[in-house]
């Protein structure tokens, strides 16, 4: 069952609490092992999305610090604002490559291909396990979808930890404001359209204390998730949006 609040949708038939799929950070996430693989590079071959739509492949570029040591005014103002900055060129079109570096203050940071090994892609782990500052931070996330055919009435849905923005084809789709723990399809878009082909899931996650990730999928106009769609970062190489 989903949670559709951002557009006041509402799923009938809602027998209990207990059917509604969380996937809010476990409590003792935080005392896991660093060593735990949380990611694996990403290949050449296309990747499906998970058995439940989600998508696990992504290119994450290490943290940019931001010095918020609270999540009291993620406001939509403040993430509006601090997501419109320009941290580094062509931040609102680029695809990168696996290896590419950007500069953000004089920092040199490195985007990362990789697969989630679990349906939400743990930010806090990456950064972690790169030796990277984990709070105070803002994550850039993309990933490149092949559409089989043109898809209508699609809805993106993401959930988050802790505010975030999306877009679809360089256009805004989802937006999360606010201190949250990460709940799936807790910001669902209006009705969107794939393109057949390639297509472009930009994000931005900020965090301040606390873990940090998020979980990303498609959901039909019934509410399913959408799985016909392959994850291949290569079609960027040639094609760009």
């Amino acid at each position: 069952m989903k949670l559709f609040r951002n557009l006041g949708l509402s799923v009938a038939g809602m027998l209990a609490a207990m059917l509604v799929q969380s996937c809010a950070t476990a409590p003792d996430d935080a005392v896991r092992t660093s060593k735990e693989p949380y990611f694996i590079p990403a290949t050449q071959t296309a990747k499906a999305p998970d058995a439940d739509g989600f998508l696990q492949r992504w290119l994450l570029l290490e943290p940019i610090r931001n010095s918020l040591r609270s999540n009291a005014g993620f406001t939509e103002s403040f993430i509006r604002s601090s997501f419109s900055r320009e941290y580094f060129p062509n931040q609102f079109s680029v695809v990168p490559c696996d290896g590419d570096t950007v500069t953000v203050e004089g920092e040199h940071l490195k985007w990362h291909a990789l697969d989630a090994v679990n349906f939400n892609v743990k930010l806090f782990r990456f950064a972690s396990q790169r030796g990277k500052p984990v709070y105070g931070v803002t994550f850039w996330a993309v990933t490149v979808i092949d559409s089989p055919q043109e898809m209508k009435n699609v809805r993106l849905a993401v959930g988050s930890n802790s505010a975030s923005m999306w877009w679809l084809n360089g256009e805004e789709a989802v937006a999360l404001f606010g201190d949250k723990r990460m709940v799936m399809d807790e910001g669902v878009s209006r009705r969107l359209t794939l393109k057949k082909g390639m297509n472009v899931i930009r994000g931005a996650v900020i965090n301040g204390p606390g873990m940090s990730d998020f979980c990303v999928r498609f959901l039909d106009e019934e509410g399913n998730p959408i799985k016909d769609l392959k994850l291949d970062l290569s079609l960027a190489e040639s094609d760009a949006l």
